[in-house]
């Protein structure tokens, strides 16, 4: 795998799901040695289970040492840190972590009980966890999500977790956006599983969750969080660290030059996704939907939430999505099965920010 490639899966299973992304990438012959200290760093903020939006779903790291137990690794530990007043022990329990663990055979670090020091970020100093320092090949299995101050969270942000509480509180006391970007000037990215299959919309302790069915694998975690932007309807420049990170010479913040793979097609995800709750079940109000695909629906869902209340009730409704409305003709359709109508955007599927773009042009 290629430093700007980004591949796709879609589906219902997220351990073979990420198995898959890692034939795919050639994990093994990245890592080299398999004497290696391999780390998996989850996102497990709070104590809550993956379909709320919040944290890494454990099937990925499953599947991920699944993968790197048959080609011959065995020196593979689970590290991270919850937020500031959590319990990562609590997460690990509560999210299936220990489970996992203890039925893999591999450790489980809590970086809140981590010792650490201090390292030159490009002229920002910065506290890492020891643990986190010694590993030789990184795994960062973020949750693409939103967040209520950065907008965005996904591989960059996610190490956050690899730094002791009294760091985290002085981030936020420095503003998020100068220090995320040092941080990974020194955090490994070596390889990022992106756990996009559920992420909430708006909000990093979950709640909302937008389903999308899909695991995106990168190894620039720059780009990654370039393209992780447009895909739920912001722009790079919406997301400051992420351009910021860019100047730091930590890889490019250009989506236009990833070169996306998709490993299926987005008709195989999901196909009983779960209903929609809360805001999204809002937001499905101005949506007619006929076998829409999870991820195409998902980008709709992205799409809609950037849009104000008087954005809003100004839409041409309903919007239609869905293979269903294939053939078929209408005023205003989403993706390529409604390429029939007045109005359409193209895409399978398209990226929340197009359909943003499309939806406010047409409104």
């Amino acid at each position: 795998m290629e430093k700007n490639e980004i591949f796709i899966v879609y589906g219902e299973k997220p351990a073979e799901m990420a198995y898959r992304l890692a034939e795919e990438a050639r994990l093994a012959d990245l890592i080299g040695s398999r004497n290696t200290r391999i780390g998996l760093k989850p996102n497990l903020v709070v104590a809550r289970q993956a379909d709320g939006g919040a944290t890494t779903h454990p099937e990925i790291a499953q599947g991920l040492i699944d993968y790197l137990q048959k080609n011959g690794f065995t020196n593979i530990v689970i590290l991270e840190g919850s937020w500031v007043g959590d319990s990562t022990a609590d997460a690990f329990s509560v999210c299936g972590y220990r489970k996992l663990a203890k039925e893999k055979g591999v450790e489980l670090i809590d970086t809140q009980q981590d010792n650490a020091r201090a390292y030159d970020c490009k002229g920002m100093k910065i506290e890492i966890c020891d643990s986190a320092r010694a590993v030789e090949f990184m795994i960062n299995l973020p949750v693409m999500k939103g967040h209520c101050q950065t907008l965005l969270t996904c591989a960059l942000k996610n190490n956050k977790g690899i730094m002791p509480d009294r760091e985290k509180r002085r981030f936020h006391s420095l503003g998020l956006t100068k220090p995320i970007a040092h941080l990974n000037t020194v955090a490994r990215n070596d390889f990022i599983v992106v756990d996009g299959v559920c992420g909430d919309m708006d909000f990093e302790e979950g709640g909302n969750p937008v389903y999308a069915g899909r695991l995106f694998a990168a190894r620039d975690p720059v780009l990654c969080d370039a393209w992780a932007a447009v895909q739920m309807g912001y722009t790079v420049d919406d997301i400051p660290y992420i351009g910021l990170a860019e100047k730091l010479g930590v890889g490019s913040a250009d989506p236009g030059k990833a070169a996306v793979r998709e490993l299926n097609s987005s008709s195989d995800g999901a196909k009983n996704p779960p209903r929609p709750s809360g805001k999204v079940k809002r937001l499905a109000q101005y949506i007619e939907e006929d076998r829409s695909c999870s991820a195409c629906y998902a980008a709709l869902i992205f799409a809609l939430s950037r849009m104000e209340g008087a954005e809003l009730r100004r839409l041409q409704t309903p919007i239609r999505i869905g293979q269903g409305f294939r053939g078929k003709h209408g005023s205003v359709g989403i993706g390529r099965c409604c390429s029939g109508f007045n109005s359409s955007v193209k895409g399978c599927p398209p990226s929340a920010l197009d359909i943003l773009a499309f939806l406010r042009s047409s409104s």
